[in-house]
């Protein structure tokens, strides 16, 4: 169950659906130079439900066709610059969603079903630029009850990074559930952990309901810190002083190169 940084990243293939979780969650930055190492260009990121610094430099080294998000964003740095300059220059295709929309297709993937309708978009502009969502009648009221049939989203590979795994292959997400609904729609889930403990996390009445079991885990690999500069709840904070540092050195495509080559990605 255990492999390295470089095995993993074998698994990110050109032209796949890859899902990649929201800033706070526990985003795999330890595997993003691997990824870009790969050279495994057309990918098609699925942000669950926004993404950020790894999206932002997964497009900047040209590996981006499509992003499936409700939002790109550094936070409080401000915004993604490389996403920012895709989208205008129309170099990647944008898929514009909503956060609730996002998780929606998620869960008709888990529970195996082709979609899952929704009410809250009804009325909204962002239904004019998704030609897959579809808007019916409720079947079963009389009519004049319009829903909007949200796709399943099925990624071919998740991505997320927490704080510990068992030697089982068991991986401890805590109260962050939307790893798990990544993990449940797709069929592949890479996994980065601060560490790796002897004892079943299952067994433990402290842990187990906090845990994603190894069934639904293809691969995990060490990498402490393997968030940063992002924040992993309850293991340390968001490095924001970096983050404002790439996004100031992104602006250009110049910068953004000088940065990736000049910057490892761990703490100083």
């Amino acid at each position: 169950m255990a492999s390295d940084l470089r095995g993993l990243a074998k698994y990110v293939e050109p032209g796949i659906r890859l899902a990649v979780p929201v800033d706070y969650a526990g985003v795999s930055m330890a595997m993003t130079r691997p990824i870009i190492e790969r050279k495994a260009g057309n990918l098609h990121l699925i942000c669950v439900p926004t993404g950020g610094l790894q999206v932002d430099q997964l497009i900047g080294s040209g590996l981006v066709r499509t992003v499936e998000t409700s939002a790109v964003t550094l936070g409080e740095a401000g915004g993604a610059p490389r996403f920012n300059a895709a989208v205008k220059d129309g170099s990647i295709k944008l898929m514009d969603a909503t956060c609730p929309a996002i998780h929606a297709g998620l869960m008709a993937a888990q529970k195996g079903s082709p979609f899952m309708p929704m009410r809250g978009l009804i009325g909204s502009d962002i239904l004019r630029h998704r030609k897959d969502w579809r808007v019916i009648d409720n079947p079963l009221a009389d009519g004049g009850d319009p829903v909007v049939l949200i796709p399943a989203i099925k990624p071919d590979v998740t991505i997320f990074h927490a704080p510990m795994a068992d030697r089982f292959g068991n991986v401890w997400i805590g109260r962050r559930r939307e790893l798990a609904a990544m993990a449940y729609a797709s069929a592949t889930t890479l996994v980065t952990v601060e560490r790796i403990v002897e004892e079943s996390l299952l067994a433990n009445e402290i842990t187990a309901a906090g845990v994603l079991p190894a069934i639904y885990v293809t691969e995990v690999a060490l990498a402490p810190k393997g968030a940063w500069p992002y924040g992993l709840w309850g293991e340390y904070q968001t490095d924001t002083q970096e983050l404002v540092r790439y996004a100031r050195a992104a602006r250009t495509a110049e910068g953004f190169a000088d940065y990736m080559a000049t910057t490892q990605m761990e703490p100083a």
